[in-house]
């Protein structure tokens, strides 16, 4: 299983990022994808998560209505597409695969850094 994250930069408050990761050597489709961040000095969180068809998407309320999380599954992957960016939104972002039928995550990428600095 690998997992590998693109995307990342520096980007102005306001601004706009997405973000993709690719997948491989599991069934992509058959799995809910997540993406987690973790802000330096401060433990990992959860940003959202899709579903395997994605028919159902959900947020973190420091994201909702900013974030999107979407998927490819011709294309084994996952993206994260980040509007209105504030400095607050600045970490290392994470793509993971969560777990069938209980909520942890057993799969991480490398992680990509998101810096949102004027």
């Amino acid at each position: 299983v690998q997992l590998v994250e693109s995307g990342g930069g520096v980007v102005q408050p306001g601004g706009s990022l997405r973000l993709s990761c690719a997948a491989s050597g599991f069934s992509f489709s058959t799995y809910v994808m997540s993406w987690h961040r973790q802000a330096p000095g401060k433990e990992r969180e959860l940003v959202g998560t899709i579903t395997q068809s994605s028919g159902s998407t959900n947020y973190a309320d420091a994201v909702k209505g900013r974030f999107t999380i979407s998927r490819d599954n011709a294309k084994n992957t996952v993206y994260l597409q980040m509007n209105s960016l504030k400095p607050e939104d600045t970490a290392v972002y994470y793509c993971s695969r969560k777990r069938f039928g209980i909520d942890q995550y057993d799969y991480w990428g490398q992680g990509t850094q998101v810096t949102v600095s004027s």
